[in-house]
């Protein structure tokens, strides 16, 4: 019998790439931790380990060994198995990244990111319709309504910069920006790419999904132990998404080389230092940023890039 390499190292390099992705998700909470410290002039984590560099590992021992509380009136299989899949989406879409070495580069990349960022949608309002519960529901509808304005503007934007490289795979970004990086061609996309990232992770100042001081933690308030930590790790591997996927499409990154890195981590740094530094954005103004700023805006970016592409081609 002949060992099947073509089948075998996408294996292991795609259960590696899950077991680093979980590993900067606990260093990344643990940032966060850190930073907004340090914001409100107070230490954070520092007891456990070095400088409190074990506590996340702490945090998750603690979850995971918790008892899984099963709500009386609610969905049950769904409910359980919401978390589940919403990890799993979030781990599944890092597959769309070209990493060149001997994994998943294929040529439709930004139509599979789109595709898995919609379906996260449904996993937050599984787990929001499941709970059956009145704050939960909320919850879950207004992250719905939030996620669906942003990914209009975000899949137009994207557009505008797909025009002049003619190609859905993500390994022409790294390509054509050998020169000049997309930041300084496409300054204002770049910049409402990064704010509607905040506003599709669910994070400051849009975090309407878990807006405590109005709807006691949002959709995921039934939720404990095992299934708040699945909920919690798949926000944060969505983050770390969309710090790569930012420096890929618009910091001219080579995902083979340090920088690359340094800029993720930048960008997800970028993250924490607006939630530590903005309120929470009031939700009507949150939708009218959607549908009458953004998107008017994006169209007509949209117009002029595609003018310039007929022009050259």
């Amino acid at each position: 019998m002949i060992f099947n390499l073509d089948f075998f190292l996408p294996m292991v390099g795609s259960l590696l790439l899950i077991i680093f992705v979980m590993i900067s998700v606990a260093f990344l909470t643990l940032l966060e931790r850190k930073v907004l410290g340090l914001i409100q002039i107070r230490k954070g984590p520092n007891k456990i380990g070095l400088f409190g560099i074990l506590q996340p590992f702490c945090d998750a021992i603690k979850l995971f060994t918790k008892e899984q509380v099963l709500p009386i009136f609610s969905n049950k299989i769904v409910y359980y198995f919401s978390p589940i899949f919403s990890l799993f989406l979030s781990l599944f879409i890092w597959l769309c990244l070209p990493f060149l070495v001997k994994l998943y580069s294929f040529s439709l990349g930004v139509m599979f990111f789109f595709c898995c960022m919609s379906f996260g949608v449904y996993m937050v309002m599984l787990a929001g319709w499941s709970s059956n519960s009145l704050y939960a529901l909320l919850g879950s509808l207004r992250a719905i309504a939030q996620t669906i304005s942003y990914e209009v503007a975000l899949v137009i934007m994207l557009m505008s910069v797909l025009f002049l490289i003619n190609s859905f795979n993500l390994i022409w970004f790294e390509i054509f920006q050998v020169k000049l990086w997309f930041i300084v061609l496409f300054f204002p996309i770049a910049m409402m790419w990064l704010i509607s990232s905040l506003a599709e992770t669910n994070r400051t100042p849009f975090d309407f999904a878990e807006g405590e001081s109005e709807l006691v933690s949002g959709f995921n308030v039934e939720y404990g132990a095992g299934g708040f930590a699945l909920i919690f790790l798949a926000e944060y591997a969505s983050i770390l998404f969309m710090s790569a996927l930012f420096s890929l499409l618009f910091l001219g990154s080579n995902l083979l080389s340090f920088i690359f890195f340094l800029k993720l981590v930048f960008i997800s740094f970028m993250f924490i230092w607006v939630r530590g530094a903005y309120p929470r954005y009031r939700y009507d103004k949150l939708m009218n940023m959607a549908w009458k700023s953004y998107l008017p805006i994006v169209l007509n970016l949209l117009f002029f890039f595609v003018g310039i592409y007929l022009i050259l081609f």
